[in-house]
């Protein structure tokens, strides 16, 4: 019986673990195609789920358990079960509609704001908020109502927190292998109401069971009193403490999330990764709080977070770097959670402690999505993560010093030393690197860095104040693309513009990805670069169709501004509209200072319209464009709801007759020549395929980049000369791939790790 018991409340456990995880990347997954589609949107999802985890955890916490009343104890465990019962009765009748994402009347502008946080938060508290919180309070519940009982093992109730998270680990690993790519998104909402109703069956299960155990505890002297829990207070400092060891990770989780996403793309396989982590870290912590794997983690943190701090230094970003990032967070995370695993309290103090995990979890969230982007105009949140990772990891000691401050100030004269002797080496003035007192600069540094790594488990607050101290000295180089001369950051990431003095250019920057560029010679002020170049794939477009689009009030819609570079190709007498959902692009774009091809731009009319471009060309009247170009990705991401069935179907309804779509499929990691071919034949459209990657040298100094276009048209006819050149070639076909719609869509398939510059494909 007591085996069967405990198998039950495992089961429950399991069950509500996965019911929440895999909604947290399904819903997720239903609100990007509303915001843009941006690493944001999903930060701000996990803030949202954290809220969640939160109420949840409080609502089975300041449930009266440990009441010395019988009755209550009673009334609870049958109330409850049939609230569940009731409110998935509700759920998978339809009649409580979970994950209905749409945004309520009135705030689709503002979906379009700098940080449309709160609209998003908003829109995800309406999708199914009771069912959320009741899922996320089973786990607490049970191990509550389990230490409330009679059974043998009651005691120490903790062992039901590793079958949740095991519920939560192989749901979040399912979602991208199993889920995403062979159900629909309302497939997978009515998988989650009968998984829903199955939960709510079980706890009643749960609950009866929990009744008959706590009935009476026999005392020595045959009496009978209820089953109760102390009510012991944790003392504020062990609240901090927690509060520490919880916020940070937290934080961290969501600072590599955006730095993954952010390059690659905004898809639950590169969400799941990162929050997998952190869950396989609370396993491992409580699974035995000095195991070796735990003391191995703190152990490798200093130098696996070294490493990290030095890659993000040099400002390498590509996608080999990434399980490096993971690594150093797999190690953060385990020895934070180590040390928060040995100060977990008795089961008399389970129902506080999970709230403080909760409230910790929920800060690290806040700093990250709300505080982070309003306080820094470069994401300074991920380093400093692991830098207080590092301080952190270590236990008390260092715990003690970032909540008090104490041994602060005395740890500063080692990492003033060695953000003196980088600062010498990264600022390289008058090439003191290459000189006598460079090297000396350079050995002193990496010295007096190998010195602290040695020390760190005794002095973490010098440790992770000299990784800091790299990391700032870093801050001082001329940094990536030249001289920075502006840098804005809002929800949809940070754009930096900068002067390359030797080309005489300024550049935009979105992430790492140049977003595009203008020579200030204004003999070539006014021609296209980058991607965009006479003599790459869209130039050739524009050449094609340049009889059709010199017509008197031809239309052209561009979605995705940039630095308005295909403005260079308007002609007197037309009628231009780029769609751009970032309000920073704009301002930048339209400042005189930076870029000036919307200013000379000839057409007789260039508007830019603020928003996601599916919400706003909806506004377009019917059969007005004679060509629409596609250029809306977000660094180097791509915003999937933009190529599904219904978008193409949407700009198919905006083009005139014989009009032309044109999509820029530049990307370092995403293989998307397959993927348009498929669309383009799921909507009975003809596709073409441009290649332009053989860029030589004297082109590249020229300001052109490496791209690929697609081209799509009703008839091979609308092509014109490019139906039969030879540069543009029939799309590539994948088996098994299927057609995206606003309903299915497989990014992960289509990744690839080499870089298409250098490996054309065949």
């Amino acid at each position: 019986m007591n085996a069967l018991v405990v198998g039950l409340y495992s089961l429950a456990g399991f069950l509500a673990a996965v019911l929440l995880f895999s909604a947290e990347p399904m819903i997720g997954k239903m609100v990007l195609p509303l915001f843009g589609g941006t690493p944001s949107v999903w930060n701000t999802c996990l803030l949202y789920f954290q809220l969640v985890v939160l109420v949840g955890y409080a609502l089975a916490g300041f449930l009266p358990p440990n009441s010395q009343d019988a009755r209550l104890v009673e009334r609870q465990l049958v109330s409850i079960p049939a609230l569940l019962l009731v409110t998935a009765m509700l759920v998978g009748g339809g009649l409580m509609l979970p994950f209905d994402v749409n945004l309520p009347t009135g705030h689709r502008a503002n979906a379009a704001a700098a940080h449309p946080t709160f609209p998003l938060i908003n829109t995800l508290a309406r999708s199914a908020s009771l069912p959320l919180w009741l899922a996320a309070a089973a786990s607490p519940l049970l191990q509550r109502w389990f230490a409330g009982t009679g059974h043998p093992r009651a005691h120490d109730p903790y062992f039901l927190y590793a079958a949740s998270s095991t519920g939560n680990l192989l749901a979040l690993l399912a979602y991208p292998f199993v889920i995403e790519p062979y159900l629909t998104l309302k497939a997978q909402a009515s998988l989650w109401r009968g998984g829903y109703v199955a939960l709510a069956l079980l706890l009643v299960g749960c609950g009866l069971a929990a009744r008959g155990l706590s009935r009476a505890v026999t005392t020595e002297n045959g009496e009978e009193t209820p089953a109760r829990m102390s009510t012991t207070i944790v003392p504020n400092r062990r609240h901090l403490a927690t509060l520490l060891l919880v916020f940070i990770p937290s934080s961290w989780l969501m600072g590599v999330t955006t730095y993954l996403t952010t390059d690659l793309a905004p898809m639950p396989l590169l969400w799941v990764i990162p929050l997998a982590i952190y869950l396989l870290s609370f396993i491992v912590a409580f699974a035995g709080p000095d195991s070796l794997a735990v003391r191995l983690a703190g152990r490798s943190l200093p130098v696996l977070a070294l490493a990290v701090i030095l890659v993000l230094s040099a400002g390498f970003v590509h996608a080999w770097w990434m399980p490096l990032h993971l690594l150093a967070f797999l190690a953060g995370a385990v020895a934070c959670h180590g040390a928060l695993a040995r100060r977990r309290p008795p089961a008399s103090q389970l129902s506080w402690f999970y709230v403080t995990i909760a409230v910790g979890g929920l800060l690290g969230g806040i700093f990250n999505a709300i505080v982070a982007p309003l306080l820094f105009r470069r994401v300074v949140e991920y380093p400093l993560a692991i830098v207080l990772g590092c301080a952190a990891a270590s236990g008390a000691n260092g715990l003690a010093s970032i909540a008090t401050g104490r041994r602060f100030w005395n740890e500063l004269a080692l990492p003033a030393v060695i953000f003196a002797l980088t600062a010498v080496v990264v600022t390289d003035q008058a090439g003191l690197a290459s000189s006598a007192p460079g090297a000396f600069a350079v050995i002193g540094a990496c010295g007096l860095v190998v010195f602290t790594i040695k020390s760190a488990r005794r002095r973490p607050i010098r440790f992770a104040l000299s990784a800091g101290a790299i990391m700032a000295a870093s801050g001082l180089t001329q940094g990536l693309g030249g001289r920075l001369l502006h840098v804005e950051r809002n929800f949809f990431g940070v754009a930096r513009v900068t002067e390359d003095d030797a080309h005489t250019l300024h550049r935009l920057f979105h992430g790492s990805t140049l977003h595009g560029q203008q020579s200030l010679d204004p003999s070539l002020a006014r021609e296209p670069s980058t991607y965009f170049t006479r003599s790459g794939p869209i130039g050739q477009v524009f050449a094609a169709l340049d009889e059709r689009l010199r017509q008197p009030g031809t239309q052209v819609a561009i979605v995705g501004l940039g630095v308005g570079t295909l403005a260079a190709y308007a002609q007197v007498g037309q009628r231009w509209t780029f769609y751009e959902i970032d309000p920073a692009i704009e301002r930048i774009a339209r400042d005189h200072r930076y870029f000036r091809y919307l200013a000379d731009c000839r057409a007789a009319m260039l508007d830019v319209v603020l928003g996601d471009a599916r919400l706003r060309l909806r506004e377009a009247p019917d059969r007005s464009y004679r060509l629409i170009v596609l250029d809306a990705f977000s660094s180097d991401s791509l915003p999937a709801h933009l190529i599904t069935r219904e978008a193409i179907r949407l700009y198919r309804s905006k083009l005139a007759d014989g009009g032309i779509l044109a999509f820029n499929l530049s990307n370092r990691y995403l293989d998307l020549d397959p993927l348009m071919g498929r669309q383009a034949a799921d909507a009975g459209l003809v596709c073409r395929i441009g290649y332009d990657l053989k860029v030589s040298d004297a082109e590249r100094q020229a300001g052109k980049q490496p791209s690929i276009w697609a081209v799509m048209a009703a008839d091979a006819r609308d092509l014109g000369p490019l139906a039969a050149d030879p540069r543009w070639r029939n799309p590539r076909t994948m088996p098994g791939a299927r057609p995206w719609t606003d309903d299915y869509s497989d990014l992960a398939r289509y990744l690839h790790w080499k870089s298409w510059r250098r490996n054309p494909p065949s």
